[in-house]
């Protein structure tokens, strides 16, 4: 599994927006990893951020 498959599984497992320290803790990557991640997939449209710091999956 890759990390943008392991930070899908975090979200989606957690239920709620989180924060990129806490996607790091729940899918046991390195959090600069997850924060590179992050911004890839919110410009693919992936994940969105519906508040500050916080980041979603898209309904």
């Amino acid at each position: 599994m890759d990390s943008n498959q392991k930070i899908i599984s975090a979200l989606r497992n957690a239920g709620r927006p989180m924060r990129p320290g806490e996607i790091a803790e729940a899918a046991g990557l390195d959090k600069k990893d997850v924060e590179k991640a992050i911004k890839a997939m919110v410009a693919e449209g992936k994940i969105h951020s519906p508040k500050r710091c916080f980041y979603d999956l898209k309904s």
